[in-house]
This record gives C-alpha cells, structure tokens and sequence, in this order.
C-alpha cells in the first residue's frame, strides 16, 4: 500500500467524513497532505493507519486532546507517561463498568417484576432504579 491517497479516497478507507479529516488536520492529528507536482494533495498509508487509530481511541474513550498526548508519546516513547494515561484510563473504564453492571442488575429485577405481573404500577421502575 504505497501508493497516493486524495482526501476523498482517504474518506472512504477509514470511513470518517472529509470535514472531520479537515478538523483532524487543524488540529494536528494528521499531517498536512504532501502537494503533488499536479497541485493535488495526497496522503499515505501512515496517514490511514494514524485515522484509525484516532477513530478506535475514540471509540475507547479516549477525547481528541488525549489522542494528542498520545501521538506525541509515539515517537518519545516516555512510557511513565504513557503508562500514567493510560492507567488513568483504565480507572475511568473500570467506574462505568461497576456503573453498567449496577444498571444491568438493577433492569434484571425490574423485569423481574413486571414478569411476575404483581400488579405494581410504573413506579417500580423508578423505585429499583433507588434502591440499587
């Protein structure tokens, strides 16, 4: 894969929006694209890989300024601080977890309710959502 990316092609591979490449590229989380003789802008095979792996830290939890700090840790590989966000990271993942799981537990048992059908009103929803 070495060949010239355009930005619309560049879209598509990574299936992100021009306008959030645009912003991705103010922001300086892509590198400007290399100006060809012809005056078109390309970019490479670095440029999809950096895409994706903003896209998936995002999806991690990860806001942009973040993947900032991180990109730049790339290249210095200062694993203190990059061990330090990442663990910080972790402790924000591992709060909504106990969070998802105290949700899950708490619709399990007001399903729990409605299945037997005891008569109570929709307050019970509200009442086991309280109680957890």
């Amino acid at each position: 894969m070495n060949q010239k990316i355009s930005i619309s092609r560049l879209a598509i591979m990574t299936q992100v929006n021009l306008e959030t490449l645009r912003s991705l590229k103010r922001r300086g989380l892509i590198d400007a694209p290399v100006r060809l003789s012809s005056g078109l802008r390309s970019y490479g095979p670095a440029d999809v890989r950096r895409i994706l792996f903003i896209k998936r830290a995002q999806l991690l939890g990860f806001s942009l300024d973040q993947i900032g700090r991180l990109l730049t840790l790339e290249d210095a590989r200062p694993d203190a601080e990059t061990r330090e966000l990442a663990a910080r990271k972790l402790g924000m993942v591992e709060s909504k977890l106990d969070d998802l799981i105290a949700m899950q537990q708490a619709l399990t048992a007001i399903v729990g309710r409605c299945d037997v059908g005891n008569g109570e009103r929709g307050g019970a929803i509200i009442q086991a959502l309280v109680e957890d």
